[in-house]
């Protein structure tokens, strides 16, 4: 099997092999991640592109924490109900002001939002259907024990330099950039838990092109 292709400027590496598909339901499931300006809602869009059935984390989040969710009212019990505003939407900005402010408050919080992010993640993705490719684009996949819940992971990453020039076309200042990358996870630690990397140094287009020969190549083309 080659492990390695290549896309103008950009790449993609099997680090570890794919299970061979499922026969019934999604082909696989897949975790998609990396860091802030590496490229990784871009690569949702290639394989939502694909036909891909993509689950986003975020949504996810501010799923959990609107009025019709269980963990809305147990967030107001722990953070304080002022965090409500128009609309019954919580203030999220002020929630992690308040939950980030100290290692007890982020844990806490934690407690209660994942394991319902998690559970509705593992219903979503399982609604992917027969023989369609189900994956589950997370910002902060960075544990062995989250990663080997999935068929495999892909981690998309990108030199420093590229990364910091997208956030500051995104309005980002330069500095701010690089406290924001400075304060996330390695990519030795990104690497540690890949199944797929991939090296998005390239344009858009470089991606897209990417994408499409590695899932037919190292994802079974009959899964999309």
């Amino acid at each position: 099997m080659n492990t390695l292709i290549c896309s103008g400027s950009s790449s993609a590496i099997l680090l570890r092999a794919i299970p061979e598909a499922h026969p019934l339901g999604p082909s696989h499931v897949l975790a998609l991640s990396g860091g802030i300006g590496a490229g990784k809602s871009t690569l949702a869009r290639a394989l939502r592109g694909l036909g891909a059935h993509i689950v986003d984390a975020d949504e996810l989040a501010r799923e959990v924490l609107s009025p019709d969710h269980p963990v809305y009212e147990a967030v107001l019990v722990n953070f304080g109900s002022d965090l409500v505003g128009a609309g019954g939407v919580l203030d999220r900005q002020l929630l992690a002001q308040r939950a980030f402010s100290s290692a007890e408050g982020t844990a806490l919080l934690n407690s209660l939002t994942h394991p319902a992010i998690a559970a509705l993640a593992q219903e979503r993705l399982a609604q992917a259907g027969d023989g369609k490719l189900a994956v589950y684009d997370v910002p902060l996949l960075t544990r062995h024990e989250d990663a080997d819940a999935f068929d495999g992971v892909i981690m998309v990453s990108a030199p420093l330099d590229v990364r910091l020039d997208r956030l500051e076309k995104r309005g980002m200042s330069r500095q701010e950039a690089a406290v924001r990358i400075s304060r996330q996870v390695s990519d030795e630690q990104r690497r540690g838990i890949a199944s797929i990397w991939v090296d998005n140094s390239g344009s858009e287009e470089d991606l897209t092109n990417l994408t499409r020969t590695f899932v037919a190549r190292w994802l079974s083309p009959s899964g999309i």
